[in-house]
């Protein structure tokens, strides 16, 4: 990804220049802009941009003794802190990071917050600050549980954002070192925690306290100060023996105020007759997809644990349920099984549970619907040993094949990143059509069959795929290895397509970049901005320039795709609040000197047209002479230019031209090197949808959304739909003074999420398109 290309940096030593910045500052520098350019010593990290120091603009070279490298996590947990000061002080306890970084969504915690010790859930983690900087902050959004509800400050908003619902005032927002995990083994140390005063527990309080095999009740009798630390006298309800009434002295960084339940609440499950014992369904394994009846009805959940429970027999497992109408977190008589959001958890029989029925046709069996792991190459379809692909679909067949619900791709659990691109990237385009006819390995053969004949085969020739292929594409790549959660996480689109064409299918890069005379080689690039940027309402080719620019970045060769993210960090945060998307993407400019003389000729002046000798980057900042196009000039008009006083300081660079370009007759024509789009990923509260052009003209627009309908006909069985978006051109043909005074919510149809949520543009070369 992107952000990979950064590196950042804590500062422990004050450096000779700036003067400004105190210890514990954070700051990152552009990995490929080193010490190995140039002249410079190896002992300094040229280009360093400092975070949350407004006055310190423009970027500074530091010697790297006054500075220690931080990992991205380390350097996003650390810029939630309220200082530097603080910084510095966590820093120093780097197991604290990196236990931090391993708490997840559903954990259990205890947070301070105003000398008050407060037990809840993680619901969210992520970021808050709308800033420029390529990574974000991480901040901890906690649901208050039990005894501690009313005391959080909001119902899941975090500044103008919810990420959650919860009761009023039952969650809080908290940096890593407000939080610690239940029990001894917390992963957050308390070295640097203050300690609670006295008086914030007083005799007779009720309280939880934490020992080796869980947690107990009992009544405060007095808190005492012993070498330096303060231990609290309890009065337990249940001691270690089982008596009651006991008194036990417990440090007070393992005490909470309130109690929390320890035990799980019964729950009746209808299950079969002891006459009739139902045998455990073999196909059910962990992350498997079920539904169990209960007394109330059916429940649905995800099995995250299978096995022997103490004082049962027979087999049982740990669902993750839906719904809040389990019976604890994944705890079961003081043990831990798994983690998960409090009330999510279920513990029964493997006999009582059964596939999840959503997934069932009348016609179609269980195996058909949820196909097992263990299938071979040759049993994923019908038709495995057939390499045909079927056409795109195009404009005339759109209306017929595509428009309508239950068309498209259905989506299931999160996969809405995964239904989205895939939608994008093969329903009208075949740019990445070489994907499906990769010779791949023999354990990643059946990734590619799944996707040509299941997944892009029955889009192209039926508009719908169902939700069930796509859930056995995501068993597949959580059985290979590339992350144990693919069945039911949220993920970003980025990650999910350098999975499939970088470690399954091993696609050639997609995008060569040249940096310094080196190439890299991408899946996807990321835009980013300097702070001093002049874009209010940008178009891609402006946002795509700036960042080639500030990043002193060029193409090394045409890509057939081209997979741009947009400057916005997190899913919630965005850097503009509407972008103009270029219908065209005119990357001449972009082409190093080599690439442009074997496909386009050599450069021209801007002014006159002759051959061009110099590029100012300068000029390109200052946006003179428009704001599309890198800045080259002849040798005469560049004198003229940079005579200006304005411009006397700039610092034009000569451009490297063969020899045979330069003989007589250098004013030619030159073949200009264009991208086409053709769709555009949008997010909005963690929900993905696309944007897809199949046609010519501006208004052949079509939206996407995978869980268009998420309580539809079929008994909570997520409903796709496509849509045609005419209205889309109307809004592509306005000047940006119209565009910028369009009130978002006032916007037609669904043109709003294309312009103000953009997250990903996909190009493809003109070579390739469908439609010229």
């Amino acid at each position: 990804m992107a952000t990979e290309n950064y590196k950042y940096f804590i500062i422990i030593k004050k450096p000779e220049s700036p003067r400004d910045v105190n210890l514990g500052c954070l700051c990152y520098a552009y990995q490929s802009v080193g010490s190995d350019r140039g002249n410079r010593p190896p002992s300094k990290i040229r280009s360093v941009h400092f975070m949350n120091v407004p006055k310190l603009y423009k970027t500074y070279d530091l010697d790297r003794s006054t500075v220690k490298e931080l990992s991205q996590q380390e350097a996003s947990l650390l810029l939630a802190l309220p200082d530097d000061d603080a910084r510095l002080k966590w820093f120093d306890e780097r197991n604290a990071l990196q236990n931090a970084g391993g708490l997840t969504v559903g954990t259990s915690v205890t947070v301070k917050d105003d000398g008050q010790l407060l037990r809840g859930i993680i619901r969210y983690i992520g970021p808050k600050d709308h800033h420029s900087y390529p990574m974000k902050a991480a901040y901890f959004g906690v649901q208050l549980q039990e005894a501690d509800h009313g005391k959080g400050n909001t119902d899941g908003w975090f500044g103008s954002v919810k990420y959650f619902s919860c009761n009023k005032n039952c969650d809080i927002y908290v940096p890593f070192s407000a939080i610690r995990t239940d029990g001894p083994d917390s992963p957050l140390p308390l070295a640097h925690e203050q300690q609670l005063e006295s008086e914030e527990l007083n005799p007779g309080d009720r309280v939880t306290y934490f020992v080796s095999d869980g947690c107990r009740h009992g009544m405060v009798v007095n808190v005492l100060e012993e070498a330096g630390h303060h231990v609290v006298q309890i009065s337990t309800d249940t001691d270690e023996s089982g008596q009651r009434g006991g008194l036990v002295q417990v440090h007070l960084d393992r005490v909470a105020k309130g109690e929390v339940p320890t035990e799980p609440q019964r729950m009746e499950v209808n299950t079969a007759p002891e006459d009739v014992a139902a045998a455990p369904d073999c196909s059910l394994d962990v992350n498997s997809l079920v539904e169990v009846t209960v007394e109330s009805g059916n429940l649905y959940g995800i099995i995250r644990w299978i096995g022997k429970l103490p004082g049962r027999e027979e087999s049982s497992v740990g669902l993750e349920l839906e719904e809040d109408k389990g019976t604890s977190d994944g705890t079961f008589k003081k043990h831990r099984y798994f983690t998960c959001p409090m009330k999510r958890a279920l513990f029964i029989k493997q006999s009582s549970c059964r596939p999840d029925s959503r997934f069932q046709s009348s016609s179609g069996s269980i195996a058909e619907k949820i196909p097992k792991l263990e299938e071979r190459e040759d049993d994923v379809a019908s038709s495995s040993g057939n390499l045909e692909i079927g056409d795109p679909i195009s404009t005339e067949r759109v209306d017929e094949v595509l428009i309508g619900r239950m068309r498209g791709i259905q989506g299931h659990c999160n996969s809405c990143y995964m239904d989205a691109a895939l939608f994008s990237l093969f329903s009208c385009s075949p740019v990445m059509d070489p994907l499906l006819f990769k010779v791949p390995s023999p354990k990643n053969a059946p990734v590619q069959n799944m996707l040509l004949h299941n997944i892009v085969n029955p889009l192209r020739s039926k508009g719908f795929v169902e939700g069930c292929h796509i859930m056995k594409l995501r068993q597949q790549l959580q059985k290979l290895g590339c992350s144990h959660s693919f069945t039911f996480d949220e993920k970003d689109p980025e990650e999910f397509l350098i999975v499939i064409m970088q470690q399954i299918l091993a696609l050639d890069p997609l995008l060569k970049l040249s940096v310094s005379g080196k190439i890299q080689e991408s899946y996807c690039y990321q835009i980013f901005l300097d702070q001093n940027h002049r874009l209010v309402l940008p178009t891609v080719q402006q946002l795509l320039e700036h960042s080639f620019h500030t990043a002193e970045l060029k193409l090394a060769e045409v890509p057939s795709c081209l997979i741009l993210q947009m400057p916005r960090f997190g899913k919630k945060f965005k850097m503009f609040d509407k972008i103009l998307p270029s219908l065209e993407l005119d990357i001449t400019d972009l082409l190093n000197e080599v690439c442009l003389c074997v496909f386009s000729g050599p450069q021209q002046c801007i002014l006159c047209g002759e051959l061009a000798r110099d590029e100012c980057a300068d000029c390109f900042k200052d946006a003179l002479f428009g704001s599309t196009g890198f800045k080259v000039f002849c040798r005469d008009c560049s004198i003229k230019v940079h005579s200006h006083p304005l411009r006397r300081s700039h610092k034009p660079a000569a451009l490297n031209i063969p020899t045979e370009y330069t003989a007589h007759g250098s004013r030619r024509s030159r073949t200009r090197d264009k991208l086409k789009l053709f769709a555009v990923l949008c997010i909005e509260t963690s929900h993905y949808v696309s944007f897809v052009k199949h046609g010519p003209n501006s208004s052949d627009w079509i939206f996407f959304d995978s869980m268009a309908d998420r309580h539809g006909e079929s008994d909570g069985y997520n409903i796709p739909e496509v849509k045609a978006c005419p209205e889309v051109g109307m809004y592509l043909e306005m000047s940006p003074a119209e565009l910028a005074n369009q009130v978002p919510r006032d916007m037609k149809g669904e043109a709003k999420r294309l312009f103000c949520d953009a997250y990903m543009y996909l190009y493809q070369s003109t070579s390739m398109c469908l439609y010229r």
